[in-house]
């Protein structure tokens, strides 16, 4: 009992970690952002902060996963029978990733991670690996099941997944900027949806 109360106090410990380190880094950057001040906050020890993780850029790889992670929370089951309705699944993909790029929590961190992105080898393999590969991956996978079902064209899968993430992925980056320098983005709130609807148009069949 006693170890099951350490391993849950560890594991709230170590989210209040990473929800910390994020808000400081988004605050502060990178090198601003150091192991002391992040102990500070949370209110343990510094020493004590090195049981959970063994640097900065690990707790710092560690809240980007989180934020290149795939916006698609659904088991691989259910990716393909939303697939299988064809535009539906293109419109609960882009829902989720709008939602993180609306997201103030993740705002500052994203802009951090654009930055960094071009200093940090790890941070780019992670970035290949956790939004690139899995998200093409996805989306690939739907494409091929809608194209097998001829509800789409014919063509490369992976091609297609790749023209369909780019522009959301480009929205992401405009309300990014836009929101650096206190602009509105009230008129990109729609070009999500909008999006969605020209893509399947110009790809479905019939």
């Amino acid at each position: 009992m006693s170890q099951n109360r350490d391993i849950n106090k560890g594991t709230k410990t170590k989210e209040k970690i990473l929800k910390v380190a994020a808000s400081l880094f988004s605050q502060l950057g990178y090198r601003g952002a150091s192991v002391r001040k992040i102990a500070a906050e949370v209110g343990i020890r510094e020493s004590a902060l090195y049981n959970h993780f063994k640097n900065k850029e690990e707790i710092f790889l560690e809240v980007a996963k989180d934020i290149f992670s795939s916006p698609f929370s659904l088991s691989n089951d259910e990716i393909k029978e939303l697939a299988l309705r064809g535009k539906p699944f293109l419109q609960k993909f882009t829902m989720q990733y709008k939602m993180l790029t609306f997201d103030k929590s993740n705002e500052g961190m994203f802009r951090l991670l654009m930055i960094e992105l071009m200093q940090n080898r790890l941070l780019r393999e992670q970035f290949i690996s956790e939004f690139h590969n899995k998200n093409i991956k996805t989306l690939s996978e739907g494409f091929f099941i809608m194209m097998q079902n001829s509800l789409i064209r014919s063509s490369d899968p992976m091609l297609v997944a790749y023209e369909f993430i780019s522009t959301l992925f480009y929205i992401r980056l405009q309300v990014t900027m836009l929101k650096f320098d206190a602009n509105s983005v009230n008129h990109l709130s729609t070009q999500f949806e909008k999006h969605v609807d020209f893509f399947w148009e110009s790809i479905k069949i019939g």
